[in-house]
């Protein structure tokens, strides 16, 4: 029997105290289906003491120097990688991801940008720009609220609550209800390390409830939302009565333009791993495969034997590569999605509707080829292990086709050709683009044109997120 997790406190001014509401969340295993924690189901009452205490604890903490924030952050960082092990066996339970790609991509990528955040906060000049007889200072915003999602549980916390905390606002946090464990564990962190009370704040709960309290709260200057488009237009709608900032990092269909001089074993082999990552609940992933019209049934039998090295499976066995989808409601989705895509006249080359496990909510890697610009598998986020494939007809084609969504989140170009790929990339729409496999880079910009959001995250930008901007005369 799993031991259950108690977390029916919220953190606010800091101590754990009682919610003012009786409701409770469970939290499930997605792998098990088992119970492994409860959390408070918070109200819009405790929205407001958050706020109120985080207003009250902003003139000193943003009074502070950028390095003895820096101190904060670094001692946290410090206990996060002292217990990499224990958290990353939380997250996988949480949330699914199987605890071989948990430790480096739930927690090592957060550790690396709370580190980040930590050096920025030491180094960044608040007052480096003069125009004129002006001088231009930058401010923290104010009090920042907080709403993340569930697929990267600590990472997307970690980038807006450092990013936050390093520019000297202070911090109301709704984590997701899905997973919202190793949410917990930071706040464990941030109260041992002797955070000052009311700097950072967590009011757990549903979105409709404590998500629009805290994008509607008068104390609340600024709102950072990660999550679905159609959430982050509803958070919009609710900040604007205040007027208040609000930066969306939203929805994503990314596509992968393999160009015709490409390698194609090698671009395709990447490209399932990178539409595949954390079982596809990624909204970055690159999901819309583009391959030259003729080479479409060639790049999907690649993609097919690709597939066959992504074992669906228990989270905590080293050979599991995808693990479950996070909840029922996520199952239902993806599959409802594939099923779509039969219907529709795509082609089912990989079909991972059925994975032959018991019970958790798995579905295993599933390609398509000969999908269309107007299937919906082409056009709509699906956040699960599906890949398309689609054939386009020249360069100028791929291009189209790569922007013809409402999204602009990510986006990959392979050539043999540095200069051309670097030429195809620099037309996508999109915030983030890789180039022939290009890594991923914590301390890149990260964020979105058009639908995929409004803003940026991560590194010196994500963290002037957070600074408003003042011109001083002289």
């Amino acid at each position: 029997m799993t031991d259950i997790l108690d977390r029916t406190k919220i953190y606010v001014d800091g101590a754990w105290i009682e919610s003012t509401g009786s409701g409770r969340i469970d939290v499930l295993n997605p792998a098990t289906e088992e119970l492994i924690g409860t959390v408070a189901e918070g109200t819009v009452e405790d929205v407001d003491a958050a706020a109120k205490a985080a207003r009250k604890a902003f003139p000193a903490w943003s009074a502070l120097s950028g390095g003895e924030r820096a101190e904060y952050l670094s001692k946290a960082a410090a206990i996060i990688a002292e217990r990499t092990d224990d958290l990353a066996a939380l997250v996988s339970q949480d949330m699914g991801m199987p605890i071989g790609f948990a430790k480096p991509v739930q927690i090592g990528m957060p550790l690396a940008n709370l580190n980040a955040f930590a050096e920025l906060a030491r180094t960044y000049d608040f007052d480096a720009h003069e125009v004129g007889n002006s001088l231009i200072v930058r401010e923290p915003a104010g009090v920042v609220g907080a709403i993340t999602p569930w697929n990267f549980p600590l990472h997307q916390v970690v980038l807006k609550v450092g990013g936050a905390l390093a520019a000297g606002c202070t911090v109301v946090l709704k984590p997701t209800e899905v997973a919202p464990l190793i949410t917990y564990a930071l706040a464990d962190i941030f109260d041992e390390i002797g955070l000052p009370a009311g700097v950072f704040n967590l009011v757990s709960g549903y979105g409709p409830v404590v998500g629009e309290a805290i994008a509607g709260h008068p104390e609340v200057d600024m709102v950072s939302f990660t999550g679905s488009t159609r959430a982050g237009k509803r958070v919009a709608i609710v900040a604007a009565d205040t007027i208040k900032k609000v930066s969306l990092e939203l929805g994503g269909k990314s596509a992968n333009v393999i160009l015709d001089d490409a390698d194609l074993e090698k671009a395709v082999t990447d490209g399932v791993a990178k539409c595949f990552i954390n079982s596809g609940q990624t909204c970055s992933a690159l999901t819309r495969m583009l391959v030259p019209a003729e080479k479409v049934d060639e790049a999907a039998a690649i993609a097919a034997a690709v597939a066959a090295h992504f074992p669906v499976g228990d989270p905590t066995q080293p050979t599991s590569v995808l693990g479950p989808l996070v909840n029922a409601n996520q199952l239902g989705r993806v599959r409802g999605y594939i099923e779509k895509g039969v219907s529709e006249g795509a082609t089912a080359v990989v079909d991972g509707r059925e994975t032959g496990l018991a019970s958790g909510y798995f579905v295993g890697p599933t390609v398509f080829a000969n999908v269309t610009e107007d299937m919906t598998i082409a056009r709509e986020e699906i956040f699960g292990p599906v890949l398309s494939i689609m054939g386009y007809k020249d360069e100028a084609d791929a291009v189209r086709i790569a922007n013809g969504t409402e999204y602009g989140l990510a986006g990959g170009v392979w050539s043999g050709d540095p200069d051309r790929a670097d030429r195809v990339a620099r037309q996508l729409r999109a915030g983030q683009v890789e180039v022939n496999g290009g890594a991923f880079n914590t301390n890149a910009p990260f964020g979105g044109y058009k639908q995929s959001g409004v803003g940026r995250e991560a590194g010196t930008f994500g963290l002037e997120e957070f600074l408003e901007i003042k011109a001083i005369q002289r």
